[in-house]
C-alpha cells in the first residue's frame, strides 16, 4: 500500500491532482489508514500512469474517462477506443496546423520589421489590427490561430 505522497512520488502527478482525480472518479476512492490516510494500491498506481499517459497525449478528460471504462471490459473491440485515439489525432493536427499558420505569421510580421523606431514597428502594427494579418483577408484572422482558440 503507497501513501499518497508515495503515489505521486512513483507516477509523478502531483497530490492535489490525484485528489482531483479521485474526486472526479477516474481513480477509485482510497481505503484509509487508521490514521484516516489516503492508502493506495498497485492497481491505483497503474491506473494513475494509464491517466499521467493519457494526458501527456492530450485527450481530454471525458475521453480518458471513456477509455478507462473500456479497459475496464478486456473482452470488447477496440473499435471504440481506435475512434477516441483517431478524434484525438485529427485534434492534434488540427493544432499543428494552427501553430504552422501561427509561425508563419510571426516570421512574416519579423521579416517586414524595418528596425526602426516604435512608430514604424510592424510587429506592433499588426498585433494593433487584425486585418494586418496575412490570413485576415480569408475571414480568418491572426486570433483564429491562437493555439488555445477553438478557431
Amino acid at each position: 500500500m503507497l501513501s499518497i505522497g508515495k503515489l505521486s512520488a512513483a507516477t509523478g502527478v502531483k497530490v492535489p491532482t490525484i485528489r482531483y482525480y479521485e474526486e472526479i472518479g477516474l481513480l477509485p476512492e482510497a481505503e484509509r489508514s487508521a490514521g484516516n490516510q489516503r492508502l493506495y494500491r498497485k492497481e491505483h498506481q497503474e491506473r494513475l500512469a494509464f491517466v499521467r499517459h493519457s494526458r501527456e497525449l492530450g485527450f481530454p478528460l471525458d475521453d480518458i474517462r471513456e477509455l478507462l471504462s473500456l479497459s475496464d471490459r478486456p473482452d470488447m473491440s477496440c473499435a471504440a477506443a481506435d475512434v477516441i485515439a483517431s478524434r484525438q489525432l485529427a485534434a492534434v493536427k488540427d493544432r499543428i496546423a494552427r501553430l504552422q499558420a501561427l509561425q508563419q505569421e510571426l516570421e512574416r510580421m519579423l521579416a517586414r520589421c524595418a528596425h526602426g523606431t516604435i512608430s514604424d514597428c510592424k510587429v506592433i502594427e499588426v498585433l494593433s489590427n487584425h486585418e494586418n494579418c496575412i490570413h485576415a483577408d480569408h475571414g480568418e484572422g491572426c486570433h483564429s490561430m491562437h493555439p488555445g482558440h477553438d478557431g
